[in-house]
């Protein structure tokens, strides 16, 4: 259904990818369903080498650094056949990357070629019951454990955190208190093993789409003062790189629902009749499904083009991101909607396809920068790209 053509590399990619979401496909509703970690489908992508897509090669990844485009398109295909096998994959890159960017060498020669095979599962941890896009506000704290020691007391509380209940680690924002009188709070990323004496993990209330999700407690958590990924006050560095990274796979995640759906409605359009003639041939049926691949196939080229550009330099392009993620998650949202209304009551049963797309297609406009949090964002970049074009030094070069 495409209508742009990826180079091979990532062609290959996709291939692959296609190849794990055939062997899901026969179990794909059950594991959608659940919110534990589905064993089958984590025992089909451990035995794939796809995880290798979120790690450098230095640590048994798939290439020199992380490649946007690569999980971009792994991702679509993966979210096309099952949200669960999506976000098994996605978040081992989520949940990692702060150490491949920076982990000691210790710590990413430990963990990242667990990561990269599916050993060990990753989780990242920002959310608070209170604290949700605004970031500065978490209460999760980093202190001395001893004046002048070497530990660090972890302590606080994360919520609604994706892999929780199954991850064997954690990277973590948390707050540093300056000393009395002495400046601001600093933010820092640490890193928690899940078995830590202290670590409690209790469940996420359910949500529209099932998702392995947890509510995460550290009671004084002891660690290690190297377990800071790298040095002090640097956690929002991480955290943007994490997002200038992958999100982009998140529209391209959203590309992948919106053809899964669009497949299902086509063809029901195709083959019900009404009035004598295909669904396809009644008007308001045929603008439904126009505007969706419209919608589709848009938001494929900036998805693709946001990561491309990522891939060359994610310093400077999470705003870009942004624009792909916003742009694809809201026109999902649109898409599925369009895709029930061409299905009619077949659209509404519960537990179809159709009906699971509708469900999954919602929590997208929310994680990883919600809708309106990322226009914020978008409008303040647009207006000082714009202001920087009409400085006079700029209109004389």
């Amino acid at each position: 259904m495409a209508i742009f053509e990826l180079p091979q590399l990532y062609r290959d990619v996709k291939a692959e990818a296609q190849a794990v979401a055939a062997e899901v496909a026969p179990f794909a509703a059950e594991a959608d369903e659940s919110s534990e970690v589905h064993g089958p489908t984590l025992a089909i992508l451990r035995s794939s080498r796809l995880c290798e897509l979120m790690v450098p090669s230095a640590y048994g990844g798939r290439f020199e650094r992380v490649d946007p485009l690569a999980v971009c398109v792994a991702r679509e295909v993966c979210m096309k056949a099952s949200a669960h096998l999506d976000a098994l994959l996605a978040l081992q890159g989520i949940g990692s990357y702060a150490i491949a960017v920076g982990g000691s060498e210790t710590q990413r020669r430990t963990w990242l070629p667990r990561v990269a095979s599916g050993e060990s599962l990753a989780a990242l941890a920002l959310t608070e019951p209170e604290a949700g896009s605004d970031l500065k506000a978490i209460t999760t704290t980093l202190r001395p454990a001893t004046p002048g020691g070497d530990e660090f007391l972890l302590s606080g509380n994360k919520s609604f955190i994706s892999n929780a209940p199954s991850a064997d680690l954690f990277t973590v924002l948390a707050r540093e208190p300056a000393p009395e009188g002495d400046g601001e709070d600093s933010y820092s990323m640490v890193l928690v093993p899940a078995d830590a004496p202290g670590v409690q993990v209790s469940p996420t209330p359910e949500i529209m789409a099932p998702h392995v999700l947890g509510e995460v407690e550290f009671r004084d958590v002891v660690l290690p003062a190297d377990n800071r990924l790298g040095p002090a006050g640097k956690g929002f560095a991480h955290v943007f790189a994490t997002l200038s990274v992958f999100r982009s796979s998140v529209a391209g995640a959203a590309v992948g629902l919106m053809e899964g759906a669009l497949e299902v409605a086509a063809r029901h359009a195709a083959e019900r009749h009404q009035f004598g003639r295909p669904l396809v041939r009644l008007g308001s049926v045929a603008n439904l499904l126009a505007d969706s691949w419209v919608d589709l196939e848009s938001s494929r080229l900036l998805a693709y083009r946001a990561a491309d550009t990522a891939r060359l330099d994610p310093a400077t392009t999470l705003d870009y991101s942004s624009l792909a993620k916003l742009a694809a998650t809201e026109a999902a949202g649109r898409v599925v909607d369009r895709c029930v209304q061409v299905m009619g009551r077949w659209g509404l049963i519960k537990g179809s396809r159709i009906e699971q797309y509708y469900r999954q297609a919602r929590p997208m406009r929310l994680y990883e920068g919600a809708s309106e949090v990322l226009r914020l964002g978008i409008a303040n970049r647009l207006c000082r790209d714009i202001l920087e074009q009409d400085m006079p030094g700029d209109a004389q070069d």
